[in-house]
């Protein structure tokens, strides 16, 4: 499985949006502030130390993306209300990030779908997963990318938005392994997100 030697950037790609994510989430005055920021740094990190893959046409991007998105977004919806009829904390979790991250400026709205999420998955995608690939199998990649993607976002203090950006992240570094393109995923994670936060919110 173990194919080359240690990879330092990628190392630490992961140390620096472990940190930043943690800094982020410390308080919500500053949050959208810090997370742009955050990832407009990750975004430049990946542009310096890696190359991105786009090899879908615009017409596979498309529909993959839309079906993805919606599927993800109704395993979520299904998720969420599975967590609403188990007893334990991760339902009002859910309910709780909504209320603590929501949309108050319009400029909110532009940064997500501008910067944070292609940006998410120009990091997480296409450049902590591509790099995993070169050390390990194709299946163990998406894995641990996705589990990197997750244990990142444990540090943000809600152990429910790091189980759901595991799932995504499992499903995303599928998708870009099958396809190899980022405006695919971007896609994906943009047609999600418009159902999950601006059409068909869960609170």
């Amino acid at each position: 499985m173990y194919k080359k030697k240690l990879d330092l950037k990628l190392i630490g790609g992961i140390f620096f949006a472990f940190l930043l994510i943690y800094v982020t989430f410390d308080s919500k005055v500053v949050f959208w502030y810090l997370y742009t920021a955050t990832i407009l740094f990750l975004i430049s990190y990946t542009i310096v130390n890696e190359k991105l893959d786009d090899e879908a046409s615009a017409k596979e991007y498309i529909k993959h993306g839309l079906w993805s998105g919606i599927a993800l977004y109704l395993l979520i919806l299904t998720g969420n209300w599975v967590l609403s009829v188990l007893p334990g904390s991760l339902s009002s979790q859910v309910a709780a990030i909504f209320k603590y991250f929501s949309f108050e400026f319009i400029w909110h709205y532009l940064v997500l779908f501008f910067i944070i999420i292609p940006g998410e998955e120009i990091f997480w995608r296409g450049f902590v997963l591509k790099r995993l690939t070169r050390c390990l199998n194709p299946t163990a990649a998406v894995i641990g990318a996705a589990l990197l993607n997750g244990a990142g976002f444990f540090l943000s203090g809600y152990p429910v938005l790091a189980l759901a950006a595991s799932i995504t992240g499992l499903v995303w570094g599928s998708l870009y392994i099958w396809k190899r393109s980022i405006a695919l995923v971007f896609f994906s994670h943009l047609i999600f997100n418009l159902l999950l936060l601006i059409i068909f919110p869960l609170y």
